[in-house]
């Protein structure tokens, strides 16, 4: 019964909801909500006031400790690079620490993940970020650069410049998934973290593995759907040899000192997911998930 109401749900769900399905390297299929543009658009702009806060500040600190001497053209040529570097680090930094989240985008409750369901790879959280600079920044800083617009030639440059950034900026009307360009080059996608809370019955209770919170964060609720997933997978030597494909990358990520015996990997696993769920839960990320009326815990007992 549980079952049913969770495909009803899903299905009337559906008038709101880009979802999509993408197989994770462990073969397990999920199924993700793209984020909409209107959730985009409020977490850029969220970050974008941090950032703004966090370089009125750095111009601040600037102002008080610059050399008497210095030349305007080489305050500014500072300042410019100071500026560059403090953008893209922000979200370069939060997006490769705190699961592919910047403080805006875990705010709405996005995250940036593979498009093809693999490891979110540095690599491409900085190919992402660094096209936002030809996306927006860079012909936003040609244009407020020009002179007073008192000729033809400047008029058609910032003519230009404005259109270069509009006609980027638009591409996530004219795709399925709401990519952008960086997201086009990088292989991303951004997707809404999933609203129904994690379920009970997979719960293990009274375990001798003991995580730390520090191993605890490594995961997020993304990768927890795909684990619950896998968990939930009819017993196979396909399932097995998945689980313990999957128990050797946590013990990887959260370098787990113990060796794991094949026999013991469903109870790791189950350890983990516990644990994890809770940890989660403490931290709030579901605080809001245990009323919906999607998937509650309560309609999985």
């Amino acid at each position: 019964m549980a079952r049913q109401l969770d495909r009803i749900n899903r299905l009337l769900d559906e008038s709101t909801r880009n979802r999509r399905e993408i197989t994770t390297p462990e073969g397990v299929v999920l199924e993700v909500d793209i984020a909409n543009r209107g959730e985009r658009l409020v977490a850029f702009l969220m970050d974008f006031l941090f950032w703004m806060l966090a370089t009125a500040l750095l111009f601040l600190i600037l102002s008080l400790t610059l050399v008497h001497g210095v030349s305007g053209s080489v305050t500014v040529t500072i300042v410019l690079f100071l500026s560059f570097l403090l953008r893209n680090l922000y979200f370069i930094h939060f997006e490769l620490h705190s699961q592919g989240a910047t403080p805006g985008k875990r705010i709405v409750n996005l995250k940036v993940v593979d498009r093809h369901g693999g490891p979110l790879l540095p690599g491409a959280i900085v190919a992402r970020n660094l096209t936002r600079e030809v996306e927006i920044f860079l012909p936003l800083g040609l244009f407020f650069a020009l002179p007073k617009l008192d000729g033809s030639g400047d008029f058609w440059a910032a003519a230009s410049y404005l259109g270069w950034a509009a006609a980027l900026s638009a591409l996530p009307f004219f795709n399925r998934d709401h990519l952008r360009a960086g997201d086009l080059i990088a292989g991303t996608m951004v997707i809404s973290v999933p609203r129904r809370a994690l379920l009970t019955d997979l719960a293990e209770g009274g375990s001798r593995y003991v995580f730390s919170r520090r191993q605890l964060e490594a995961y997020g609720a993304f990768e927890l759907q795909v684990l619950e997933e896998l968990l939930r997978r009819p017993r196979s030597k396909e399932t097995q040899a998945m689980q313990q494909q999957v128990c050797d990358k946590i013990c990887r990520k959260i370098a787990w000192a113990q060796k794991v015996e094949p026999a013991e990997v469903p109870t790791f696993l189950k350890a983990f997911y516990t644990a994890e769920r809770a940890h989660l839960e403490g931290e709030q990320q579901f605080g809001r998930y245990r009323a919906d009326k999607n998937a509650t815990a309560a309609t999985h007992t």
